[in-house]
């Protein structure tokens, strides 16, 4: 190349990755966000709801709703894969769908699960948990969504 030559512009390549890199790390951060926003509210609200004399009570659905958000939430951290995307979708989803459902129908005990109608948005934390739920479900998505783009790219 002689010294008169124009100069090549920089590939637009790294400007793109690092974009991509961001997009993929903020995806991972709000995602783990909303499923620990999920699991502290149920962590902190399942005394609450323990009875006794059963088997299986809310209290404990609550707590297990809490241990598994944490786990998926440091999985989504720590392991970024489709697989990884898609649980974190179904734990968000799940408990989003289940919060509306038993706010709005009162569907009574089914199979061993208690009858968890509560209609009311009133209590500490049920409308924070269900939004961190759903925001939690949209940025699996997103994040599935970018892992299989970045799949494809390269």
């Amino acid at each position: 190349m002689s010294p008169n030559a124009p100069a090549r512009p920089a590939p637009a390549v790294h400007a793109t990755t690092r974009s991509g890199v961001l997009t993929g790390y903020l995806l991972r951060a709000g995602t783990a966000a909303a499923l620990i926003i999920d699991a502290a509210v149920h962590w902190r609200d399942a005394p609450f709801y323990d009875v006794t004399g059963q088997a299986l009570s809310q209290g404990h659905l609550f707590r297990i709703q809490a241990a598994v958000a944490i786990v998926v939430a440091v999985a989504v951290l720590v392991w970024p894969r489709r697989l990884v995307w898609v649980i974190a979708f179904l734990v968000a989803a799940s408990a989003v769908g289940a919060v509306v459902l038993y706010t709005y129908v009162n569907v009574g005990s089914l199979a061993g699960l208690p009858n968890m109608y509560e209609p009311s948005w009133g209590p500490p934390g049920k409308l924070l948990s269900a939004v961190a739920e759903g925001a939690g479900a949209l940025f699996a998505l997103g994040g599935l969504a970018w892992t299989i783009h970045r799949g494809r790219r390269g």
